[in-house]
This record gives C-alpha cells, sequence and structure tokens, in this order.
C-alpha cells in the first residue's frame, strides 16, 4: 500500500510541482492575496511590506550558501570519503541503503541540522555508487526525511531561542528552559519515533524493480583531485598558497574560538558554529589553503538556487509577518482551541504557515505573539506549545522545497525527483506527531 501511495505522489508531483523558483513565485502571488483580502492593509503598503523585507535574509542566505560549500567541500575530503565509502558498504541491498540513509539521516539532523543535511545527501550519493540497483531518487528523499527530526533536537531553533535571554516572548511568558522542551518525554516519543519510522517507511516506499530509477555511476565520479605538488622550482607566492602550515595555523585558530566560546556559552550549535566547524576541518583535511579553494569552488556550483529563491522568501515572511496575517491564521485555530486539544492544534497552524514562512526562527517571531499567550490564558504547557510550532514546520517542510535545496545541490537531482516521496513521509510521519502530542 505505501509502495503505490509513494508511486502515486511522484507521478503527482511530476506532473504539476513546478521548479522551486517558480513555486515561490507563486507563493508570493497567494501570499499577496490573501494579506489583501484578510488584513486591512491596502495594496501601496502590501508593495512596500514586501519590498522592504526582500533582502532581509541576505545573511542568512549566507549562512545556507555556507553550509552547503563547507559541508561538501569536507565530505569531498579524502578521509570523510574513505568514512563515507565504509558507511555505505555496510549496505549489502537496495533495501539495506535506503535504510541506513534514512536512519543516519535522522540521527544526524537530531544532532544538527546543517551536519545531517550534507551528511546525508553525500551518504546517499555514495550508497548509490556502492550498491547496483538503488533507486537514486528515494536514497535522496531518504536522506531528506531525516530533516523531519532536526526541530526536537540539539539545534532545533525554536526550543533553543525560547530558553534565550532576550528573545521577543521573554517578557511576555518567560524563559522556558529545554528541561520543558527538548529534554522531555513527548519529544523524546517524538524523536526516537520518527528516528524508527523513517527507515522502515523508505523501505516500503522502494519502487518495483521495473521502475528503479537510478543513475549514470559517471555522473557519481569524483572530480579531478584539488591537491597540487609544488615544482623543484615553485615561487614563494605558489608555496604559500599550498603551505600545510598555513592550513594548520587557520584550523587551529578556529578550533581556538570554538573552544573558547564553548567553556563562556556552553555546548551550543549554531548555523556559524557548524559552519566554522565545516571550513577549519576542510581546510585540514585539505592540507592547503588553495586545495580548500579550489574544493570550495567546486562545491559552489549548487548555490546559485539559494541564491535567487531565497530572497522571495524574505518577502513572504516580511508580508505574512507585518500585514497580519500570520496572526489572523493562527487566531483561527487558537479561537476553536481548549487546553487539550491547543497543542494540536497550534502544530496544525504552523505546518499551514510554514509554507509562506519556512524558517524556525521566524516561527517562533511570526507566531509566537498569537500562540504564547493563548497558551498562557488556557493554561497550556508553554514548552508543549513552543514545541508545537517547532512541529509544525519541520513537518510540512516534507511538501515545503525551501530546505530541500541545498541537499539536492550536492545529489545534483531537482525537487520534482523527491517530492513524491517527501509526501508519503509527511502523511505517516504526522501520526508521530500528533500521538506525541495528544497522549503525552
Amino acid at each position: 500500500m505505501i509502495q503505490r501511495i509513494s508511486a502515486f505522489f511522484t507521478q503527482v508531483v511530476h506532473r504539476i510541482l513546478p521548479d522551486p523558483l517558480i513555486f515561490a513565485i507563486l507563493l508570493t502571488v497567494v501570499t499577496f492575496a490573501l494579506a489583501l483580502g484578510l488584513t486591512p492593509k491596502a495594496p501601496a503598503d502590501l508593495v512596500m511590506l514586501w519590498g522592504s523585507g526582500f533582502w532581509n535574509l541576505l545573511a542568512f542566505s549566507m549562512q545556507m550558501a555556507m553550509i552547503l560549500v563547507t559541508g561538501h567541500a569536507l565530505a569531498s575530503s579524502g578521509p570523510v570519503k574513505r568514512m563515507l565509502f565504509a558507511l555505505a558498504s555496510s549496505a549489502r541491498t537496495p533495501g539495506q541503503g535506503v535504510m541506513l540513509v534514512a536512519f543516519v539521516g535522522g540521527v544526524a539532523c537530531a544532532i544538527n541540522w546543517g551536519f545531517g543535511l550534507v551528511l546525508g545527501a553525500m551518504l546517499a550519493r555514495e550508497v548509490a555508487r556502492r550498491v547496483p540497483g538503488t533507486d537514486y531518487r528515494l536514497l535522496v528523499a531518504s536522506a531528506y526525511m531525516g530533516f523531519l527530526t532536526w526541530h526536537g533536537g540539539l539545534s532545533g531553533s525554536v526550543p533553543l531561542v525560547a530558553a534565550t535571554k532576550g528573545n521577543p516572548m521573554e517578557k511576555t511568558v518567560g524563559l522556558i528552559p529545554v528541561s520543558h522542551t527538548i529534554f522531555t518525554g513527548y519529544n523524546a516519543f517524538i524523536t526516537i519515533g520518527l528516528i524508527i519510522l523513517l527507515p522502515i517507511l523508505a523501505r516500503l516506499m522502494m519502487p518495483k524493480p521495473e521502475d528503479v530509477v537510478t543513475v549514470d555511476p559517471a555522473l557519481l565520479q569524483d572530480p579531478p583531485s584539488v591537491e597540487r605538488k609544488l615544482s623543484p622550482n615553485a615561487t614563494t607566492a605558489e608555496r604559500m598558497e599550498e603551505s600545510r602550515v598555513l592550513a594548520f595555523l587557520v584550523a587551529a585558530l578556529c578550533a581556538a574560538f570554538l573552544v573558547i566560546r564553548f567553556v563562556k556559552k556552553g555546548f551550543v550549535l549554531d548555523i556559524d558554529t557548524v559552519n566554522l566547524a565545516f571550513l577549519a576541518a576542510g581546510i585540514v583535511l585539505h592540507k592547503t589553503p588553495m586545495a580548500y579553494a579550489r574544493a570550495v569552488a567546486g562545491a559552489a556550483k549548487g548555490a546559485s538556487a539559494i541564491m535567487i529563491q531565497f530572497p522571495f522568501y524574505a518577502g513572504i515572511q516580511a508580508l505574512m509577518d507585518h500585514s497580519g496575517l500570520a496572526g489572523v491564521i493562527t487566531k483561527w485555530f487558537v479561537d476553536i482551541a481548549n487546553v487539550h486539544t491547543f497543542p494540536l492544534l497550534a502544530f496544525l497552524s504552523s505546518a499551514l504557515i510554514n509554507f509562506a514562512v519556512p524558517s524556525g526562527g521566524g516561527h517562533w517571531v511570526v507566531q509566537g505573539p498569537f500562540v504564547m499567550p493563548a497558551a498562557q490564558a488556557l493554561g497550556a504547557d508553554l514548552g508543549k506549545s513552543a514545541m508545537a510550532i517547532a512541529y509544525g514546520e519541520a513537518w510540512t517542510n516534507m511538501a515545503q522545497p525551501f530546505w530541500a535545496l541545498p541537499a539536492l545541490a550536492i545529489a545534483g537531482l531537482g525537487v520534482r525527483d523527491i517530492m513524491g516521496y517527501c509526501v508519503t513521509a509527511l502523511l505517516f510521519s504526522g501520526v508521530i506527531f500528533v500521538a506525541g502530542l495528544y497522549l503525552f
């Protein structure tokens, strides 16, 4: 049955889902129309909100591009490729291959979402190389499905921000410690449940042998080595460019910063920390500064989608936030809730808003001012209400191509290739989210 469901959604998505850029443009039009019809803002005001917010995610876009290039460059180094080879070699059959990728992706994203996205995509490529007859689309989809676990893990934006002094909701509901969000029974049930479910689901979604789409092994071959040997008469400039001493000095400086930061602030992983760690590890494993620069140059080709699409989502987020549209949508759900159903309805409202605001931190800014005071007034669990916002964002990422772009760039696929499998994962993972929120 699951195989038929995934095949159905794969066919439907392939026919109707446009390129992610077109999806972002259409979503802009829909959000503008909803804001025009449901809020008191005039058309000119909405245009100004959209245009003023269009470049608001430039820093975040750069962070995402760096996640892609530093992760890709790290994974292209010799030691990491050997590690991925050893891991991929543990899979002997296509079924084992997709289960391995889904499991590793889920665990890695629970540790850190950026690391998980990159590692899962690179492992999917390696399994495709090593296990003949594996459907490459399902492999990459299995890697992205692991992203469902991220908001219940150690890098979840909403629970970490909610526990941080100075966050937008501190004056309203106070700080919510991670002992009330990440380290709770319901979150353990949901996160562990997803890690167990996703590999099984990936195995059950495997297409029939005649429908398997493999990839030409030649397309998965590694590019030429980025290492360069110096000639005996190399210039001083060339010797500095290929200096291992300079590479290790840079890495040591990065490592010293990270150690001091962890000592002062605790072991908190965020996007910048992961990027710096990836950069330091990559430059060491590639041995010289210019070898690393050449690896980054090869990885940067996949960042074009991030550069052109993220500004559109910044404009959409500004429309949702400053027009009051996000508050209108959230209020629809809040008005029909009681203390028992509130977390579930907050989850559904967050899932809906995620199509227009695909950002965990953005959800806290957009939804927190509406959801958290309502939770407080109803006497609902504040930690669970905050996590409901987080889970809704993670859940509908399976139908929102925004976060798939880095993984797809590494894998060399388009969004239509994987989204049918991801929508199937959305349907079945919803049971885990709802059970965790309702039963605990």
